[in-house]
Order: structure tokens, then sequence, then C-alpha cells
């Protein structure tokens, strides 16, 4: 199962997400942008990834969801991305 959430994610954040949203780093900033402003505080990208890994978490914690744990996972794996590069 582990491996199957793992797959799913790759594929969403490497094909579909990527040609629906743009580049994560792109995306990411364009929220950041639009966060910072309604928040009065500076967001950026990597800190964009983890609050919707956060609000996956929080989702799951209700009640446990295939495509939760594959979106969180890919957020995460995003996260790393931007954090690491």
């Amino acid at each position: 199962m582990r491996t199957q959430i793992l797959r799913e994610a790759e594929l969403l954040i490497n094909g579909d997400r990527a040609l629906a949203y743009g580049p994560p780093q792109q995306n990411f900033l364009r929220i950041a942008i639009g966060w910072s402003v309604i928040l009065g505080a500076e967001v950026d990208e990597q800190q964009v990834a983890l609050c919707m890994a956060w609000l996956k978490i929080a989702r799951l914690v209700q009640g446990p969801s295939f495509d939760g744990f594959v979106d969180g996972a890919g957020y995460l794996a995003l996260a790393g991305e931007l954090a690491l590069t």
C-alpha cells in the first residue's frame, strides 16, 4: 500500500497536476503572494507546500482517504524539493 501511495503521488506531481498547475515553484509562489497579503506576513513557496500537506493531514484525522494520503505525500515531496534545491 505504501508503494502504491507514493507511486500515485509521483504520477500526480509529475503528470496531471504539473500540467494543470504549472511548475510547483511558480504555482506555490502565486499562492504565497496571495497568502502573504491575506495574512500580513511573508509566506514562501516551501511554507505553502507544508501548509497544504498539513491541510491534508488535518482532514485525514477525521477519517482515512487514499486520495488524502496521496496528496499529502505529494505535497511533502514538493516541500522537500523546494527546501533542498
